[in-house]
Formats: structure tokens, sequence, C-alpha cells
């Protein structure tokens, strides 16, 4: 069974280019992006590995650790690593779980029932401070993963958390967001007091609170 939003994430045990991991008491009081890999020496997942290795002082900002998972043992992902660090000029700073006996990918639903190897395991996991699924995304093997569009869904999820808004489409931090239906107009004088642009009943836009 896939995981659904909101489920609790499954806690595991697995070796990694870090020493055996515990995913629950590693990942602490943070958010966690849990990112999975088909094999070592992908060209796609190369790519991947260096950006995030790259941006990992953004994704720190934000209280967020992130983890990479590939089926190959940690052996292997030693060398990938120095092909990593050689061809994309990034180091990688982040753990990347070695899943040699698909443990942690069937505890996630990362292999479709229909593969018949490991090339569908290329999903993403965002979890919050409470162990909560709270994003899932998964791509074809073809198609690069966009991780400024982590970034950017990471950032709503934490606004979103902490205050009565929604953000829309193609928000990006310190847009306009938008009050969540179950405020009352009354209600959000009080949230709101700069007040906010009334397009329909259903439809309060609002500046971003806390900037």
């Amino acid at each position: 069974m896939a995981l659904q939003l909101n489920d609790l994430a499954p806690d595991f045990t697995q070796d990694s280019t870090e020493g055996p991991i515990s995913f629950h008491q590693w990942a602490g009081d943070d958010w966690v992006v849990l990112f999975s890999h088909p094999k070592d020496y992908t060209p796609v997942c190369t790519t991947e590995l260096g950006v995030v290795a790259k941006l990992k002082p953004e994704f720190e900002k934000r209280g967020v650790r992130v983890i990479g998972l590939s089926v190959d043992p940690a052996d292997s992902h030693a060398g990938w690593a120095k092909d990593i660090e050689e061809t994309q000029g990034a180091k990688l700073n982040f753990p990347l779980i070695a899943d040699h006996d698909r443990k942690v990918a069937d505890l996630y639903g990362m292999i479709h029932p229909n593969a018949s190897d490991t090339m569908t395991v290329r999903s993403v996991f965002v979890i919050d401070p409470a162990k909560k699924v709270r994003l899932t995304l998964t791509y074809p093997a073809a198609t690069g993963r966009n991780f400024d569009e982590l970034l950017r869904v990471i950032d709503s999820l934490q606004l979103t958390d902490n205050h009565k808004v929604a953000t829309p489409a193609n928000w990006k931090q310190g847009g306009d967001v938008i009050i969540v239906p179950s405020v009352t107009n009354e209600a959000a004088k009080a949230l709101f007091p700069g007040g906010w642009d009334e397009q329909k009943p259903y439809l309060r836009v609002v500046k971003q609170p806390g900037l």
C-alpha cells in the first residue's frame, strides 16, 4: 500500500554512506526530504545528487535534512560519490542510504507492482517534524527532478502550518497568499489587520504574513 499524505513515515534502520541510520532518530525534530534512485551510476541521478549537495545550505536554512537512497550497497555508493564530485563539482554532503535488500523501498512503496526491475524507484517524500508525510512525488526515469520546486513546496508547507493561509498557483516566497475559507471575515480582521483583497467571498488575497 502506497503511503498517503499525513501517514506516519515508516521508521527503519539501514546502512548508508555515513554508517547505519535509524531514520526517526536521525531525523530528530527536523523536516526531511527523502529521495530515491533506481541504482548507482545512473546519469540523471548523478546530476540530481550534485544539485542537492549544492542546495544543502538552502535546505538547512529551512530546518530540512536531506537523505538519498539507492538500492546498491555502500561500497558502490562510495565509488559513485567520486563520480558525482568529479562531474558535478559538488561533494556528496548528506547520507545516501544503501538499500541493498530493498527494505526501505518496500516500506515506502517506491517499487511499483508492475516494475520488472528497480527503474521506478525515483520517489520524493517531504516529511515534517512529527514524522508525517506531507508531499509525495514520483518521477519517470528520463526526467530529472526540480529541487527548486521542493524548496518552494517546503516554504509553503511551513508558512501554511503557522498561519491560516493557503498559497496560490505558482506562489513563491514573498508572494501574496489566500485566507483559508474556514476563517470568517470577523476572525480575519484580527489575523490580518492590514486588510485583504476580496475577489470573491471564498477568494480573499492577502500579503504574506510575517514579512
